[in-house]
């Protein structure tokens, strides 16, 4: 469950911002919030469920893995796994923020860019980082 919410999540950021980033220079103004708006709606009606799905099944891994967890210097997995989860909760911190942000109608064009791009770089280097939990030791 983990896996499937987390490559929903990763990629839904992406098409936000690879794709529909990329779209922006070949529509007008007015088309350009049009999908934004749709794209805004749908998103905030399916990644709440993603997110509960991803953190749920997140927080019951880190469970299994709280002995690495309890000292995370003492092993490669241990260490790549507490920035791991750290990522994910500034990713999470990032949401709660949209949702402020968006509630007090203070969420332009400017700041979800820069959300976005933050929350892609974070979720591209968690992506990351669980795979090399497995491969890289020292």
């Amino acid at each position: 469950m983990h896996l499937l919410a987390a490559i929903a999540f990763i990629g839904t950021v992406f098409f936000e911002v690879i794709i529909l980033g990329g779209a922006h220079r070949y529509l007008s103004r007015e088309t350009r919030r049009e999908v934004e708006h749709a794209v805004g709606l749908r998103a905030r009606t399916v990644i709440p469920w993603v997110l509960l799905v991803l953190y749920g099944a997140g927080f019951g891994m880190a469970w299994q893995h709280r002995a690495a967890l309890a000292v995370p210097t003492g092993s490669s997995f241990g260490l790549l796994l507490s920035i791991k989860i750290l990522l994910a909760i500034s990713v999470f911190g990032h949401f709660l923020f949209v949702m402020v942000l968006s509630r007090r109608q203070r969420l332009d064009a400017r700041r979800s860019r820069r959300i976005h791009l933050s929350v892609f770089v974070h979720v591209v280097t968690i992506a990351l980082l669980a795979k090399a939990m497995f491969y890289v030791t020292w």
